[in-house]
């Protein structure tokens, strides 16, 4: 007696229905253009998680009438096309700027206070200054300007989005300096971030002054 076959249409059902992605748009920008009266830029940061190397944050303010085409969030890109972006988004924006905490700074104030720092310096080194800020997280960090934060913002506001593109790639290229300063690591493929060549370099050289010693993996290095 032959098996019946697999239901075509009961396969169908059990796969469900393909939820499409949403993009980033200038929707939230315009909301509070309209609600501040003046101009908005979006922040983000790169750079809270690794072990080693500043922690980073772009501000940008986009011209509506002349956005690069592409733009989304950094972690969606390749670092080809975060590179090409961030080219437009420099000659074609508003105003951008872009802000670093060092690894003392990480070390004196938290990363969380670091952060904010960075923060403040990108909105400061923008040559339009923004009357207010979108933010991209829960956390209402304190900037030269009003803020509202958006949690998953890299993914829903082009303003955040083109932010992170210029964080992302401020701190790949300091990371690639930091590699050829202090080699051995792999700085420049990893980043500082956590990694089995990071790993097997700290175990063999320990911590270089690039590394955060208030990390608790770094920490335990020290220890031993």
């Amino acid at each position: 007696m032959k098996t019946p076959s697999k239901s075509p249409a009961k396969a169908k059902l059990n796969a469900g229905p393909k939820v499409a992605r949403v993009f980033p748009t200038l929707g939230l920008e315009l909301l509070l253009i309209q609600s501040s009266g003046g101009p908005v830029c979006g922040v983000d940061e790169a750079g809270r998680g690794p072990w080693a190397g500043p922690v980073s944050a772009g501000a940008v303010i986009l011209n509506p009438d002349d956005l690069p085409e592409g733009i989304d969030d950094s972690k969606a890109l390749t670092h080809a096309r975060r590179e090409a972006l961030e080219i437009e988004i420099k000659a074609r924006a508003v105003a951008w700027g872009v802000g670093f905490a060092s690894v003392e700074e990480i070390a004196e104030l938290n990363i969380l206070h670091a952060t904010g720092l960075a923060m403040c310096r990108a909105v400061e080194a923008m040559s339009v200054q923004p009357v207010a800020a979108l933010v991209d997280g829960n956390y209402r960090f304190r900037l030269p300007c009003d803020v509202q934060t958006v949690v998953g913002g890299d993914g829903l506001s082009l303003s955040i989005a083109a932010a992170s593109i210029l964080a992302k790639t401020a701190r790949d290229r300091l990371m690639v300096e930091l590699d050829a300063e202090y080699p051995g690591y792999g700085f420049a493929g990893h980043k500082g971030y956590n990694a089995p060549v990071h790993q097997s370099a700290l175990r063999t050289l320990g911590p270089c002054p690039a590394h955060r010693r208030g990390w608790a993996p770094i920490r335990a290095l020290l220890e031993t």
